[in-house]
């Protein structure tokens, strides 16, 4: 429907951000449920950030997603923050109160359960260890979620072994780092494999794993959707274990906001897949 000067404004700050689909996806719920409403891109600087989300209420905005790269810093322009989002580290989502004020959350770990959840249904959390790839900040958010849900011990694995350890240490003894050079090992034992990188996506390197002793139940899954199917996922079918794409991801953790800033909630559906992937392949 076309918007009136009554409608309910939100939107995704990142900067670059004009890659982002979250418009196409809000766009279609909106549409969908005939709500008057407007979702858009706002691209903000790193400096600028502090200033922006300040700036959302006083702009009529009942709120916005955050991305790359503003999630942490996000955080310390709240008023208040939720504890899953304060455990994270991060904020992927500001809603502006009726007061005014700002409330950061963080729906990526939400995000990152309901869609492997949906994609692999006969995955059992506290069966076995999982193995996550990463350190940086979707990777606390995976963790927090696998935690969360049961999941016994996780293996850390990153190529900067610091980060994997600063990581762990702040997450709790359950959270193992291991060397790089071990992760083939660390497989062996594992119920499901994480990837929370960047590496695999269009125009980054691969990650390199070595998926040779993983078990033919694990689960693998990955938080790139650009491509849908990245090279991990690619072998990792291919020698028979079931994959779980990140475009569900992204679809998950946009459900709460939609709910908090439009009255609605939101489904994730078949046809919102669809419209979607119509974005990517274009």
């Amino acid at each position: 429907m076309i918007p009136t000067a009554k409608a309910r404004l939100a939107g995704v700050i990142g900067w670059p951000v004009d890659h982002s689909l979250s418009p196409r996806l809000h766009g279609f719920w909106l549409e969908r449920h005939r709500i008057d409403g407007v979702y858009v891109a706002l691209p903000v600087r790193p400096e600028d950030l502090g200033d922006a989300l300040r700036l959302l209420p006083r702009i009529g905005f009942r709120g916005a997603n955050v991305t790359v790269p503003h999630k942490e810093k996000a955080l310390e322009a709240m008023d208040e923050v939720e504890p899953l989002a304060r455990t994270i580290g991060a904020v992927n989502t500001v809603v502006v109160q009726g007061d005014g004020t700002l409330l950061g959350r963080n729906t990526d770990a939400f995000g990152f359960i309901e869609n492997l959840r949906q994609g692999a249904p006969h995955w059992h959390a506290p069966h076995k260890p999982a193995l996550v790839v990463g350190a940086g900040g979707a990777a606390r958010a995976v963790c927090v979620a696998l935690l969360d849900a049961g999941v016994p011990e996780i293996y850390l694995v990153n190529r900067t072994a610091a980060r994997a350890k600063e990581l762990a240490a702040r997450l709790g003894e359950q959270v193992i780092p291991v060397p790089w050079e071990s992760h083939a090992a660390a497989m062996a034992e594992a119920a499901l494999v994480v990837n929370t990188t960047t590496l695999g996506m269009k125009g980054q390197p691969e990650t390199e794993l070595d998926l040779s002793k993983l078990p033919r139940a694990a689960v693998v899954t990955d938080v790139v959707y650009a491509p849908l199917e990245t090279p991990l996922l690619a072998a990792a079918r291919a020698r028979g274990n079931v994959t779980v794409d990140g475009l569900g991801m992204l679809i998950h953790q946009a459900r709460p906001g939609f709910e908090a800033w439009f009255g609605v909630a939101p489904e994730a559906t078949p046809e919102l897949r669809a419209f979607l992937i119509e974005a990517l392949e274009a």
